[in-house]
């Protein structure tokens, strides 16, 4: 290992700070990783503009590397296997384990937020990271290192996509296609959606989806037409929120048909207005989907190992840890071309 490493992490908003740090050794239950690529994504945005709001190792939690030393009570993983930041298996032993939740399992879940007692000191914009062994899982040789630093949020719409349970053939909605937006296209359509509609404001991302093989794709102001003659008049049979913006949730709602699901996947930062009568009386299901299992990492990466869905066209720019603000803010102004942006911590 080298004498020392380096890290990014947020120090106020809009402050970011390069630090270093003495080369750890892994914990007994722990390993070191040399992280490959780290992909940024809007939470990270968030963050960066917030200054506060994310845990530690939340800022740059999709990652991809090699493990380089593994702690001595580490089994299952050895030196020099590729691996992505995952969360670890139910635990069995907390509350809602116990009571036969076990996809619930609050240990996951304080992992996949980074808040449990092992979470790492920093995220992965960082040359090296030390991690529990629990949260890494290792990459299969079918995948690119580039693919590979998309499984995280290939995993969290794939978690989404299967909390719907969705009927085949549904008439399915995504509304918004960033990356997120994009995955849970590719998923719906591998759970045997029917017809699936994409809408989105920016020409350049609807083209990328129309490249992934999407034919009704749609600015926003076209959508409740296309709709209307798609579904006949009755709306969506399940309707992905991807956007994350709090004031588009009462009408997305309504562009879903009587008895149908609304799945929400955008996370906004400020409240949003429903009207309960509306829901209640149309009996629609809301389904909140945030982060994901383990099992949704196993499926994720079969899913791009066997070539069902296409992550590394969603691969647009690499960067060193030196221009991250830069991208950090040119993704803020909302006007950036890219759709997912590595960062390569080598470089």
């Amino acid at each position: 290992m080298n004498a020392e490493q380096r890290y990014v992490r947020v120090s106020g908003p809009r402050r970011l700070e390069e630090l270093t740090r003495e080369d750890q050794q892994p914990a007994r239950d722990g390993v070191v990783v040399d992280v490959t690529y780290a992909g940024i994504c809007g939470t990270d945005v968030h963050g960066y503009t917030d200054g506060h709001m994310l845990p530690p190792a939340v800022f740059g939690h999709e990652w991809t590397g090699r493990v380089s030393a593994v702690g001595d009570e580490v089994s299952g993983v050895t030196v020099g296997q590729r691996v992505v930041g995952a969360v670890g298996p139910a635990c069995g032993a907390c509350r809602q384990c116990l009571a036969g939740h076990a996809r619930h399992c609050d240990t996951v879940f304080a992992e996949a937020n980074g808040v449990d007692e092992a979470a790492p000191a920093h995220g992965g914009f960082a040359t090296r990271l030390g991690v529990s062994a629990r949260r890494v899982v290792p990459v299969p040789d079918a995948l690119s290192d580039v693919e590979a630093a998309l499984v995280e949020p290939a995993a969290v719409t794939f978690h989404a996509v299967r909390r719907t349970a969705m009927e085949l053939g549904s008439l399915v909605v995504v509304q918004g296609a960033g990356p997120i937006g994009l995955l849970t296209a590719q998923h719906a359509r591998n759970a045997g959606a029917g017809r699936v509609i994409v809408s989105e404001p920016s020409a350049a991302r609807r083209s990328a989806a129309e490249k992934l093989g999407f034919r009704d794709v749609v600015a926003p102001e076209g959508l409740r037409e296309l709709l209307t003659r798609a579904g006949e008049g009755l709306g969506a049979d399940v309707l992905f929120e991807c956007a994350g913006v709090a004031s588009l949730l009462q009408p997305s709602a309504e562009l879903v048909r009587r008895g149908g699901t609304l799945a929400l996947l955008g996370f906004p930062l400020t409240d949003s207005a429903v009207s309960y009568g509306d829901w209640q009386s149309r009996e629609l299901t809301v389904i909140g989907s945030l982060a994901y299992n383990r099992e949704d990492f196993l499926g994720t990466m079969r899913s791009i190992a066997e070539r069902r869905i296409d992550v590394a066209s969603l691969h647009t720019g690499t960067v060193g840890l030196s221009r991250l603000g830069d991208l950090l803010e040119e993704l803020d102004a909302g006007d950036s071309a890219h759709t997912k942006v590595f960062v390569d911590p080598r470089s």
